[in-house]
């Protein structure tokens, strides 16, 4: 389970795998509850989880980047 720090360290692309990867696998998890295979219960709660943070952060950045945005066409509107 990686920590949000470790996954702001992340690229965008790498972020962007990581969360295809653990919906891929919540995915198969899933199928194999329902087909009463799964073992490790907690690791779908952990995937959730892991899915959050990587979608909180991907946000954070766009919010960051849409901040930095404005204040460039703010500089860009005053000169």
């Amino acid at each position: 389970m990686p920590s949000a720090a470790d996954i702001r360290q992340m690229t965008d692309g790498e972020i962007e795998q990581a969360l295809q990867d653990a919906k891929q696998e919540m995915f198969n998890l899933r199928f194999q509850w329902n087909m009463g295979q799964l073992e490790d219960y907690n690791r779908i709660r952990q995937l959730k989880k892991d899915v959050a943070r990587y979608l909180t952060i991907q946000r954070e950045r766009e919010l960051a980047a849409e901040v930095v945005a404005a204040l460039a066409q703010e500089e860009a509107d005053d000169e």
